[in-house]
């Protein structure tokens, strides 16, 4: 599974973003990386230098086999938690795609024994 950082936030070391934010990305989708070809992270700062709660942005796509792209986008106070609750989100959506997709696949199967 590959990821890609793509990020408009002013970051001083963008190498430690990146590690940290795999490693995240990572962790979340642990249970699914085999149906997972890539995942994208845009990573934002809706307010620029002003700072507001949930002012930061973080969006994740993943490509799953075979599937539309499923999205999610999450705010935050810091990125860190953005990036952290995008993960938990996507991988719940990735959960309830591929449960779906097992279910309607069990269904035809008991379907065709009768």
């Amino acid at each position: 599974m590959q990821v890609i950082l793509n990020t408009d936030h002013p970051a001083g070391d963008f190498d430690s973003l990146s590690t940290h934010v795999t490693a995240v990305v990572d962790e979340a989708l642990v249970h699914h990386h085999t149906h997972i070809t890539r995942v994208e992270v845009h990573l934002g700062d809706e307010n620029g230098a002003k700072t507001s709660p949930g002012d930061k942005r973080c969006m994740m796509e993943a490509r799953v086999d075979g599937r539309p792209p499923i999205a999610v986008t999450n705010h935050a106070d810091t990125i860190e938690a953005a990036v952290h609750g995008a993960a938990r989100s996507l991988a719940k959506a990735i959960e309830s795609v591929l449960g779906r997709a097992a279910s309607a696949r069990g269904s035809r199967e008991r379907g065709s024994d009768g």
